[in-house]
């Protein structure tokens, strides 16, 4: 837009209105105001139109409003009612199935077991018996032990053993051994042992070989014969000959 501004002059010949006169460099003004005046109702006629109301036409509207409806206009386009935002829908993980296990199997049963119980030795003197004569008296026996278990198996492998209780179903029997005492007294003088022949073998306490290895305190030079007990051992061989080395 072209704006001229116009001030009145002073009083002279070119401005009438301050008491000069319409000639010279007036008549150039009213010429270039002659001009200028299809311009300015051009420029204000279409300040009017910008201005005023709305047409119906997009092209009649300045560029400013123009872009400001643009921006403002709905979208046409987006998503239908009731159809919504489209979200992802979260899976869950498929855990891997696995063979199940057999359940064990169980079993409880009871087992009887048997035991043997070793029988005791006893000996005792008996004054009716030679000295050193050994004799069994009672014949010893084994005993018997009965055992009761609890056992549990697992899938048929053993896997505990417990003891529930023990009886003695026998009970063994003690061996009895009976060994002389008696000692002879002497006949007549001699002072010779009636268990032994050929030889004189003395009565003490002990007796042994003459040349052997024992230790006396009486000693017999064979061969002897043992025709009692052979209460000094002398018969080591049991041949009946004692001292015959």
């Amino acid at each position: 837009m072209l704006w001229i501004g116009l001030r009145p002059g002073g009083p002279g010949a070119d401005n009438p209105a301050a008491g000069g006169t319409d000639g010279g460099l007036g008549g150039i003004v009213h010429f270039i105001r002659a001009a200028l005046a299809p311009v300015t109702l051009l420029a204000v006629g279409a300040l009017v139109t910008g201005c005023g109301s709305s047409s119906t036409t997009d092209t009649a509207e300045p560029a400013a409003i123009a872009s400001i409806r643009t921006a403002a206009t709905p979208d046409t386009t987006s998503t239908p009612a009731g159809t919504g935002t489209p979200t992802a829908t979260p899976t869950t993980a498929v855990k891997p199935t696995t063979a199940k296990k057999p359940t064990p199997t169980t079993t409880k049963r009871q087992v009887v077991e048997f035991r043997t119980i070793p029988y005791k030795k006893k000996t005792v003197t008996d004054d009716s018996l030679a000295k050193g004569k050994k004799t069994i008296r009672t014949k010893g026996a084994n005993g018997t032990r009965k055992l009761t278990y609890e056992v549990t198996s697992v899938n048929g492998v053993q896997t505990a053993k417990h003891l529930l209780r023990q009886d003695v179903s026998k009970q063994p029997r003690t061996q009895v051994t009976a060994v002389g005492t008696k000692v002879d007294e002497p006949s007549g003088s001699s002072g010779c042992d009636p268990n032994y022949s050929g030889a004189c073998v003395p009565i003490a306490s002990d007796v042994d070989c003459s040349g052997g290895s024992g230790n006396g305190p009486a000693y017999v030079r064979g061969p002897v014969t043992v025709i009692g007990e052979d209460i000094y051992d002398l018969d080591g061989d049991g041949d009946g000959i004692g001292c015959d080395s």
